[in-house]
C-alpha cells in the first residue's frame, strides 16, 4: 500500500494519478476535505482508502502505520503563506511530520516529503546547505524546522528520507487553491475573465514585470518523486525545480500566446502585448514587499549528481499543456 498524505490537494492527487499510471491502485488516501472542491481531484483516480488527517495521526500514534504500506509520500500541509496562526502552521506542518517520520523509521518504510523554496526567502543562492535558508514566513519557517530535524537524524535512519524543496509549481489538480494557486492558473484565470493581464511592477532591482521565479509542471514534480521511489538507496534533501528562473513576463507572454495559438493567431511580443493593454502592471501591496521572494532559481546539482534526468517542460510547453487540459475539463463539465 502506498500513503499519501494531501492526497486530495494540488500535487498529492498528481502524484495519485501517477501512480495510477503504473497501475498501482493500493492507494491510502490522507486529507482533510473541509473543502469540498478537492473532491474532484481524485474524480479520474483509483484509490483502495482514504482516512481524515486527524484519524490517521490517531491510529499512527497508536499502532504505527498500516501493515505492508510500501511508501509514503507526506505532501499534506498548510501552504498559505500568509497564515498569520503560527500555532496551527506549527502544529501542521512541523508536529505533524515529525510522528509521520517516526512512524516510518520504526517501521523501515521509505518516506518522501515536501519541503519548500521557500525556505530560501530573500536569498540568492539555492543551495541545499543552512547557510542559504532565510524563511520570511511561518510556513517556510516550518518546513525549514522539520527539514533541520531530519537532518539531526539524518545519521541514525534506517529507511530512505527524501525531502523535496519545491520552486513554483504549476499545472492541473490546483483549482482548490484560491490565492495561493500558482501564478500561472492565475494568469491563466484572469486572462481568460478579463483579457488582460495585471503583473507587479519592477521591486527588489527588477524591472516592470521582470521578477523571476523558477516555474516547474507539477507533470515533473511527479516524475521526480517516482525516481526517487524506484531508488530506496537514496536519501537527504532535495532542489526540485528547473534550475532556469524565467519572469513574470514570460509567463504572461506563455500564456497570451497559448490562447493566441488556439485561435490561429501569431505570437505577441512583450512589447506588443504592453502596447496593446494585454499586459498592465501595477505596485506591489505594501503587505507583501516584506515576505515577497523577486527571484527563485533552484540549484539543481544534487539532483544532476543522483541521476535524475534534468530535462524538464519548458514554460511555454508545460502552459501549453496545462491549458489544453483546463480546456478539456470545462468541456467536460458543461
Amino acid at each position: 500500500m502506498y500513503i499519501v498524505t494531501g492526497g486530495a490537494g494540488f500535487i498529492g492527487s498528481n502524484l495519485v494519478e501517477g501512480l495510477n499510471k503504473r497501475g498501482k491502485d493500493d492507494i491510502l488516501v490522507v486529507d482533510e476535505l473541509n473543502d469540498g472542491s478537492k473532491i474532484q481531484n481524485l474524480s479520474d483516480c483509483r484509490i483502495t482508502d482514504y482516512q481524515d488527517k486527524d484519524e490517521f495521526l490517531r491510529n499512527i500514534e497508536q499502532s504505527g502505520l498500516p501493515l505492508k504500506t510500501t511508501a509514503v509520500f507526506h505532501m499534506g500541509a498548510c501552504s498559505n503563506t500568509m497564515e498569520e496562526n503560527v500555532q496551527y502552521v506549527m502544529q501542521t506542518n512541523f508536529e505533524y511530520s515529525k510522528k509521520i517520520l517516526h512512524a516510518c523509521t520504526d517501521s523501515n518504510t521509505p518516506l518522501i516529503y515536501a519541503s519548500s523554496a521557500a525556505i530560501y526567502g530573500a536569498g540568492t543562492v539555492f543551495q541545499e546547505t543552512e547557510e542559504h535558508e532565510y524563511p520570511l514566513n511561518a510556513y517556510a519557517f516550518s518546513k525549514l524546522l522539520f527539514d533541520r530535524y531530519v537532518r539531526k537524524f539524518e545519521s541514525e535512519l534506517n529507511t530512505q528520507v527524501v525531502g523535496l524543496r519545491y520552486f513554483n509549481v504549476y499545472g492541473p489538480r490546483e483549482h482548490h487553491k484560491g490565492s495561493m494557486s500558482s501564478m500561472v492558473y492565475q494568469m491563466i484565470r484572469q486572462f481568460e475573465q478579463f483579457g488582460k493581464l495585471r503583473l507587479f511592477s519592477g521591486t527588489s532591482g527588477f524591472n516592470n514585470g521582470e521578477q523571476r521565479r523558477d516555474f516547474i509542471s507539477v507533470d515533473d514534480i511527479v516524475r521526480v518523486n517516482l525516481f526517487f521511489l524506484d531508488r530506496p538507496q537514496l536519501g537527504g534533501i532535495f532542489n526540485a525545480g528547473t534550475g532556469a528562473s524565467r519572469s513574470f513576463n514570460d509567463a504572461a507572454l506563455a500564456v497570451i500566446n497559448s490562447y493566441r495559438s488556439s485561435i490561429d493567431k501569431p505570437p505577441a511580443t512583450l512589447e506588443h502585448s504592453v502596447s496593446e493593454g494585454l499586459i498592465e502592471y501595477f505596485d506591489m501591496p505594501a503587505v507583501l514587499r516584506k515576505r515577497y521572494q523577486s527571484f527563485t532559481e533552484a540549484d539543481i546539482t544534487r539532483l544532476s549528481n543522483v541521476g535524475f534526468p534534468t530535462e524538464f517542460y519548458s514554460l511555454e510547453t508545460g502552459v501549453s499543456a496545462y491549458l489544453a487540459w483546463l480546456t478539456k475539463q470545462s468541456s467536460c463539465c458543461m
